[in-house]
């Protein structure tokens, strides 16, 4: 039986200051993820490292650095695989962090505009990334006013840059009541941990002591999809990870993932991809060599 944990996250940032940021390494690996959510906005870059993107209902992996704007209250999974070689910066701050109607000047438009977006889960891209990958950091070394300043700074960027992705195209919205957290937390942390294995729904809404109907209806509500629908999402991201780090063949990738038939496999990957998986793998052939 899973712990049911709150998943309202409270963030507290350090004495003078309203801006929380953290630096995690690859030794700081005792965090384990969990799905919740915060009114803070939360700012995410990793310079080097892998893991699985669960925000909202957007999943992916990957495979070297990211930049991520996650917006208040859009639910997510904290990153499953510590960097390895680099570092995760995490900044969190109230979108009225500098007063209630300080978003209403004009001068702050642009950045108004950029955290509504953020409530889709925006990702940037590599030029975007890589230009402001070292101011990010910055901010682990500076406090009070030039932690402020230098944020503005890094969200004016972001918000006059057309190089990004929504994460969430089909606007994700968040219907859980907090009292009803620790649910879709055990049913997500059951699917991470399972999803390699033949998940039946009996099993599943057993574990949240419900009618397997009354479950159906619940996680529609809540995810958005149906409950195979996530689970095939959770083995084809797995999928993407192995035809990317490993020389397993494909039929092999299809097992390993949870599927047993390779015709299915093949099916959900290319719905879920937009691609067959020996396109996408040539396709990351051609773009690491």
């Amino acid at each position: 039986m899973f712990h049911k944990n709150p998943t309202l996250k409270k963030v507290n940032p350090v004495f003078g200051n309203s801006v929380f940021v953290q630096k995690s390494t690859a030794e700081r690996s005792e965090m384990k993820p969990f799905w919740h959510f915060h009114p803070e906005i939360e700012l995410v870059y990793v310079d080097e490292g892998k893991g699985k993107r669960h925000i909202g209902n957007h999943m992916s992996y990957y495979n070297h650095s990211q930049l991520l704007l996650i917006g208040s209250n859009l639910p997510h999974i904290g990153y499953t695989d510590r960097p390895n070689h680099g570092s995760e910066l995490l900044v969190q701050f109230l979108p009225d962090f500098l007063g209630i109607s300080f978003l209403d000047v004009p001068e702050m438009a642009p950045i108004k505009q950029l955290f509504e977006r953020a409530k889709n889960g925006l990702l940037f891209k590599k030029e975007t990334k890589n230009r402001l990958g070292a101011k990010i950091h910055e901010l682990n070394n500076v406090n009070g006013f030039n932690r402020t300043i230098l944020l503005l700074q890094i969200l004016h960027d972001l918000a006059t840059t057309d190089d990004y992705e929504i994460l969430n195209a089909e606007h994700f919205t968040f219907e859980t009541e907090l009292q009803d957290n620790s649910r879709i937390e055990t049913i997500y942390k059951f699917i991470n941990q399972n999803f390699q294995d033949q998940i039946d729904l009996e099993t599943i809404a057993n574990e949240v002591s419900m009618t397997i109907p009354a479950f159906c209806r619940y996680f529609k509500k809540t995810s958005g999809k149906t409950f195979t629908k996530i689970v095939n999402e959770y083995r084809v991201v797995h999928a993407t990870k192995l035809l990317s780090e490993s020389t397993m063949s494909i039929a092999d990738v299809c097992f390993e993932c949870g599927f047993n038939n390779f015709s299915h496999f093949n099916k959900v990957f290319n719905e879920i991809t937009g691609k067959s998986a020996s396109k996408y793998r040539a396709a990351l052939k051609q773009i690491l060599s």
